[in-house]
């Protein structure tokens, strides 16, 4: 019934956009290409181009709301299709005010593809597709678009849509597939190069990336333990030099925190540029040479991709690509399998992995500000203002109404105070979006913020007393003699100002949360409307009921009880932002061991202040603990021995255990003194490819390949999180041969492997290192070069079901082993019935 009723408002609005305005909507253009991939294999190309303003639909759209796209093929003898339609483009998931639900949706431009086997090309291949349209106030009625492809036996050719569409023709090789856990090669940067002649004997050779949206590539500038810099190597040659530093440049340069690799990077998106001078004696002597370079998106990396190139001064031009180079055909014996037939897996588990995205959520952050400001009332500078503001209010005025409202007014100006704290970050967020995540993750802004939780920690504690200038908040108490509206914004103002001793280090705390989640600016706006809601509601709730004035604890020591534990919670937020700057610097100060020391022994010390063993300076010396305050240092205690818990050794992981309600603010175990980690969890792993297949053979079990890298953040999770599962754990330990092939290592092979090869992405490449004979593995035997990305065989080369790639689900990521299990056992019982 809600999807009737939501079509019949979406057709109201049509109609009433169509009376009221005498409009024709045509916001979606729809064009259609083919290409060939081998054989009788070709990919289906339909194209979205879609208006400023306009959305349209995702495929995996359930339940009641807007219409997902769809496609609807007629069924033909002459063709088949070949898995399911993927999509890609301008991605947004979110929350949808029209439907009131989470959806997922395209804006600018969305491409889907669906693969075919041909077997007559005389035939023509025909459907429709099914979309949905919406800006940001009304959707337009779903629509149908008749498609026929009739594929050429030659040459691929362009085809438009029927119904007066408008095709848009973009070049082909500079597509991406960009499917999370699917097979696809991502080619998100487009290399080009122009020779100049300079001078007599002098030449400039420019090489210049266009780079896709959403993706970065990273500077020469960079350094350390982290993303691959951009690098260029020049073959000595005579009668050639190169002439000075190579210079780079791009219209976005970007120097700041990368949270893929938790430090500082330089990086650039959109296009990137490079020049190096040569001085040239023989023109005649060509410039070979290669350029690596490195490039990831805000939550993958795909691995270093090297680009050969010929510079030949006398033609005046520069050849990408080794297209003067013995190009190997075949790889026999370069890998222990001949090919891999990903079309026809021994089982087919239908397993597809749900990989979620995205930050905290709006409410959440609105709660976590709504409940700090319930912190704030319980602090000696909030709390006694309470009663004396509401009997202001209340008997002060000329009757009990005028009293609400007044009281009323109060409580909204303190909110609308901390609301408009948030205005300044989204004028910078508006100048410049991606300046409020550089600011939250820069290292010395978490320097800051450790020096500066530690300087509130010990006003919390009493030893100080944060405040405004006494000028400023005097010049803004005078103002409450104005009367009226404006005198009672500004009582709410002075409240903010005389308060911020006690509101200050928790308002920090949010400013430093929102700041360092994923939405910026309207994150933090939820928090300070959350905080300014909590601190504003007793005053207008105790001036509509003045009866509940009498249910309020009185005043007293137990106020000055809430700041000190506050500050004990702020002592150890400081040292999780000291712990974030080591991990990316490097330094080896806070790793687990001395982490979970220091946050043991903040719980301890709190158990101790509030069992009444120690005292802070505005402590009552005569105060005797009671049962709230007892139980609360009986919590604190029990929070000292779960932390210690995380000193457990685990004997099957030979690491510490690891303590799940840390999980993002401890430092990882296997960052440990003690027992740093080879082999993630302490599983017997493979690191080459040769030696771990023959150890399958010898032993007779099936093969999971592990195809990660050193700077794979996702990788990391996935070792750290969903492998020490039991459900998985047991099943990769007893039932794989683990081999890990990291592509992004960078152990030169020998002269003797060093080939030069044909390429899905950068066309030709030489296999230099042994980084790149795995990142080739991946890409010609399993068409995917995005890391994590796990593939189950057998020894001989049987792919036992579809691979994947990150899956945070631990019993999704236990069924795929599961699957691959069963189809081994099959491969067995066959072998058996053979004999």
């Amino acid at each position: 019934m809600k999807r009737l009723s939501d079509l019949l408002v979406i057709l109201l609005l049509f109609l009433f956009n169509g009376v009221s305005h005498g409009q024709i909507f045509d916001p979606v253009h729809w064009s259609q290409s083919y290409k060939k991939l081998s054989g009788q294999e070709y990919e289906l190309i339909f194209r979205a181009k879609i208006d400023d303003g306009w959305t349209i639909y995702s495929q995996d759209l359930v339940g009641d709301g807007p219409i997902p796209t769809s496609f609807t093929f007629t069924e033909g003898a002459h063709y088949s299709r070949i898995g399911k339609t993927r999509e890609e483009g301008d991605r947004h998931a979110g929350y949808d005010k029209i439907f009131e639900m989470e959806v997922v949706k395209y804006t600018t431009e969305v491409v889907f593809r669906q693969k075919v086997r041909v077997t007559d090309l005389s035939k023509p291949i025909t459907g429709w597709l099914e979309f949905m349209t919406c800006d940001h106030e009304r959707c337009l009625p779903p629509k149908q678009v008749d498609f026929s492809f009739e594929i050429k036996a030659e040459k691929p050719a362009e085809e438009k849509v029927p119904s007066g569409t408008l095709t848009v023709d973009l070049p082909e090789e500079e597509v991406a597939v960009a499917d999370d856990s699917q097979d696809g090669i991502l080619q998100p940067v487009t290399w080009s190069a122009v020779l100049n002649q300079t001078g007599e004997g002098s030449y400039t050779a420019v090489f210049s990336a266009k780079i896709d949206e959403g993706w970065y590539v990273y500077s020469k500038d960079n350094s350390g333990d982290g993303p691959i810099p951009t690098t260029f190597g020049f073959d000595e040659q005579p009668g050639v030099s190169p002439n000075g530093a190579l210079r780079e440049s791009g219209t976005h340069r970007m120097d700041v925190f990368d949270p893929i690799f938790d430090m500082q990077v330089v990086k650039h998106k959109a296009d990137l540029t490079f020049e190096q001078d040569f001085t040239v004696t023989d023109p005649s002597t060509p410039q070979v040479g290669y350029l690596e370079f490195m490039t990831c998106d805000d939550r993958r990396c795909l691995p270093p991709q090297v680009v050969d190139f010929t510079i030949d001064f006398a033609a005046g031009k520069i050849r990408l690509g080794s297209e003067d180079q013995n190009i190997t055909g075949n790889l026999e014996g370069t890998y222990p399998f001949a090919s891999v037939d990903l079309e026809n897996p021994v089982k087919d588990c239908s397993f597809t992995s749900s990989v979620q995205t995205g930050g905290k959520s709006m409410w959440t952050i609105f709660l976590l500000g709504f409940f700090g400001g319930l912190l704030a009332l319980l602090t000696p500078c909030v709390f006694p203002m309470i009663p004396l503001t509401v009997s202001f209010f209340t008997k002060g005025s000329k009757d009990r109404k005028k009293g609400l409202i007044n009281a009323t007014l109060y409580g909204f100006f303190i909110f609308l105070v901390y609301l408009l704290l948030s205005i300044p970050f989204h004028v910078m967020d508006s100048l410049n979006p991606d300046i409020l995540n550089d600011i939250s993750t820069n290292i010395w802004l978490n320097i800051s913020f450790f020096v500066i939780f530690l300087f509130f920690a010990f006003s919390f504690f009493g030893y100080y007393e944060i405040t405004m200038p006494a000028a400023f908040t005097n010049r803004v108490s005078s103002a409450e003699g104005v009367g009226g509206v404006f005198g009672i914004f500004f009582m709410a103002l002075t409240l903010a100002l005389v308060s911020f001793s006690c509101t200050g280090p928790i308002l920090g705390s949010l400013l430093a949360g929102a700041l360092s989640s994923d939405g910026g600016a309207m994150q933090l706006t939820a928090g300070m409307s959350g905080f300014g809601i909590a601190l504003a509601l007793p005053f207008a709730l105790f001036a509509a009921f003045p009866g509940w004035l009498n249910t309020l604890p009185r005043s007293g020591g137990w106020l000055n009880t809430v700041k000190v534990v506050l500050g004990f919670l702020e002592l150890a937020l400081a040292f999780k932002f000291l712990s974030n700057a080591d991990l990316v610097k490097h330094w080896g100060l806070l790793k687990i061991e001395p982490f979970l020391i220091i946050w043991i022994l903040v719980a301890l010390a709190m158990a101790a202040y509030l069992f009444g063993f120690i005292r802070f300076p505005h402590d009552s010396p005569n105060d005797k603990p009671g049962k709230v305050r007892l139980g609360l240092g009986a919590l604190s205690l029990v929070t000292a021995i779960y932390l210690m818990t995380g000193f457990r050794f685990d004997e099957d992981k030979q690491s510490f255990t690891s303590l799940g309600l840390l999980s993002g603010l401890a430092p990882p175990v296997g960052y440990s003194w003690l027992h740093p980690k080879e082999c993630p969890n302490n599983l017997d792993c493979f690191k080459d490819l040769d030696s771990g297949v023959a150890y399958a053979r010898k032993v007779n079990k099936p093969i999971m390949i592990d195809f990660t890298g050193h700077a794979c953040v996702n990788c990391r999770k996935m070792e750290e999180h969903v492998w020490p599962t039991k459900e998985v754990y047991g099943l990769i330990k007893d039932d794989y041969v683990l081999i890990s092939l990291y592509v992004d290592e960078k152990i030169e092979l020998p002269l003797e492997e060093q080939v030069t090869v044909s390429s899905k992405v950068t066309g030709q490449r030489t296999l230099r290192r042994t980084g790149d004979k795995w990142a080739h593995f991946q890409t010609e035997y399993f068409n995917n070069n995005s890391q994590p990305y796990y593939v189950l065989i057998g020894p001989d080369g049987q792919l036992l079901n579809s691979p994947v790639g990150y899956t945070p689900d631990a019993g999704e990521f236990a069924s795929f082993l599961e699957c691959g299990q069963q189809a081994w056992e099959q491969i067995q019982r066959k072998d058996l019935s053979l004999r």
